[in-house]
């Protein structure tokens, strides 16, 4: 057996909240209710329509010659690459095993594309053969507008390398049945179109086709993840007592700390799996993260010091036994002396990872019942679509963005904000001084957030890091960090649905590179604007503090003035 593990050390009003959730758990017979799909664990509206993952990974056993058909066709494909071509739900769990698996010998290199930054599509594209790439188009609905026209692009691209005949040979699909997906790829005589079940929502797919046919692609033993995964699921069981069952614990530990003010989960992770980071934030932000509820997951935020942080945490350490971190090991062990609550999961080797996936689902499930919310659904994400496809229609028809003027402008920087932030903002001569009345609006108790529609590389997230740091350090606050438009469909719900405690600062660019997505009148940079200024739209029209920072074409230039400034507003 080689099941990971977990332990707690939780102050004492935190420990007694999370018994009295156990007990009623037991009481009630939750966990055999979830497992049944009785509406009742939660809000009694269309839970239950969303439950087919919890059964996933045995059915995903029963037909394993699938994922080993794939592997074997690919040993003797002559692709060099994949590229997988998602949004949210379809692209995080294939990102996280790319990131911990690293290249397998004799199996194509898989990279992963979900941006609408130009600069980034041309980044990926040039990491590629397109001769000998396997695209991979992953959507669930099918009518995300960043997969189709990355596949719009895409097949237009590879069609100039392998000409009409054979460039559809070159593409799969990964669909919900009936999806208009699923007709581009018959019309276009993709090689394969594989099923998403349409009773899994997107944040719970990793062991759905969305996670293991790219980890087939890649060329995973998908039997031996999926056995291993298969104990966990066994372990959180609807016949193991919720005070024994990893996830129902889990998860009452972490609805009870939200419901005490406890709603910032910073998430430590060994540096070997650290991108699961980023697939935790999507399944608990987008889940938890409405009706005024919720917690806000922190990834990648540097370890401080114990007296760095307020009440409102709660770290989980994600160790990986076989290669762990030993100044993790001693941070942690001074937030635990400090009186702070720490959940430690212990991953016993990388093809646990699908352990984590199922023990997270089931705790954000039994979460969310505790918070009193729908964890199943998204409407502020639904939300910031509206308003992206409002903009991007308005440029189909008159040929631009609906003209807008800066507040402020200085050294080629530009403020932007809606009425009511612009007012509280108005005043500041200078950069800095416009920054510090922005900063000044973080109280205890919130969360700074920087929202960054730029190109997500190395440098950017070097420069963004040093100005999160900086105002968690100054302000004593949680910090996130956010690329768009690939956080609008993660933690971007709890943004704007969740609690309304974030103070965020929005970064947009000129874009150095563009070009046309092939069938429609705009560019990708355009459909990029649109998506910032949607999701500011929403933002602000739940009443959130924030401000829009526009940069000019030189991004690293203008990203060192924004840093500078920032520190002169702390000090």
């Amino acid at each position: 057996m080689s099941l990971n593990t977990q332990s707690y050390k939780l102050p004492e009003n935190l420990a007694t909240a999370v018994k009295a959730s156990i007990e009623d758990w037991k009481k009630n017979d939750k966990l055999r209710r979830l497992w049944r799909r009785d509406v009742s664990v939660w809000t009694g509206a269309d839970e239950g329509n969303w439950l087919g993952w919890l059964n996933i990974t045995a059915e995903q056993l029963a037909r394993i010659d699938l994922f080993k058909k794939i592997g074997a066709d690919l040993k003797k494909a002559p692709f060099k690459h994949a590229l997988l071509l998602g949004m949210g739900g379809s692209s995080l769990c294939p990102e996280v095993l790319r990131m911990t698996f690293g290249k397998v010998k004799r199996f194509p290199d898989l990279h992963v594309l979900d941006s609408t930054d130009p600069a980034q599509i041309k980044a990926t594209q040039a990491q590629v053969d397109l001769k000998s790439t396997l695209c991979i188009v992953s959507s669930k609905s099918g009518s995300t507008l960043e997969p189709n026209i990355y596949k719009q692009y895409f097949f237009e691209q590879v069609k100039k390398k392998v000409g009409e005949k054979k460039v559809g040979s070159r593409f799969v699909a990964i669909t919900d049945p009936g999806s208009k997906l699923q007709q581009v790829a018959e019309s276009d005589s993709f090689l394969e179109v594989f099923f998403g079940l349409p009773s899994i929502g997107g944040r719970y797919s990793a062991l759905s086709n969305f996670g293991m046919v790219p980890a087939a692609v890649m060329g995973l033993d998908v039997a031996k993840f999926l056995k291993n995964t298969q104990e966990m699921v066994k372990a959180c069981g609807e016949t193991v007592s919720p005070d024994a069952n990893p996830g129902a614990l889990l998860g009452a530990v972490l609805g009870s700390a939200a419901n005490q003010g406890r709603d910032k989960l910073t998430i430590i992770t060994s540096p070997e799996v650290s991108d699961l980071g980023a697939w935790l934030e999507q399944l608990i932000a987008e889940s938890t993260g409405k009706l005024g509820k919720g917690i806000i997951p922190v990834d990648r935020e540097k370890l401080a010091k114990p007296d760095a942080y307020g009440s409102d945490r709660v770290f989980a350490y994600l160790r990986l036994d076989t290669k762990p971190d030993k100044k993790q090991d001693a941070a942690v062990a001074a937030l635990e002396k400090a009186g702070h609550p720490v959940v430690r999961i212990s991953i016993k080797n990388i093809y646990n990872l699908g352990q984590e996936f199922f023990r997270w689902e089931i705790a954000t499930a039994v979460a969310g019942s505790i918070i009193g919310i729908n964890p199943f659904n998204q409407p502020d994400v639904e939300a910031s679509k509206i308003e992206t496809k409002k903009l991007t229609s308005e440029y189909e028809s008159n040929g631009s963005l609906p003209a807008e003027s800066p507040f402020f402008e200085a050294d080629g920087i530009k403020l932007y904000a809606d009425e009511r932030n612009a007012a509280a903002l108005r005043g500041g001569n200078t950069l800095a001084s416009v920054l510090k009345t922005h900063l000044a609006r973080i109280k205890a108790g919130d969360y700074f957030g920087v929202l960054a529609y730029i190109t997500m590389d190395e440098s950017n997230q070097a420069a963004l890091q040093l100005i999160r740091h900086a105002v968690r350090d100054a302000k004593k606050v949680a910090t996130v960090l956010g690329f768009g438009p690939r956080f609008l469909h993660s933690t971007g719900q709890a943004y704007k649905g969740g609690p309304n405690t974030g103070v965020f600062l929005q970064i947009t660019c000129d874009d150095k590179v563009d070009f046309p997505v092939p069938g429609q009148k705009y560019t990708f940079g355009v459909v990029k604007a649109a998506q910032a200024r949607g999701d500011f739209a929403v933002l602000a029209e739940r009443g959130r503090r924030a401000l829009r920072v526009h940069l000019g074409k030189n991004v690293k230039t203008d990203l060192a003035k924004l840093g500078k400034a920032v520190q002169k507003a702390l000090a």
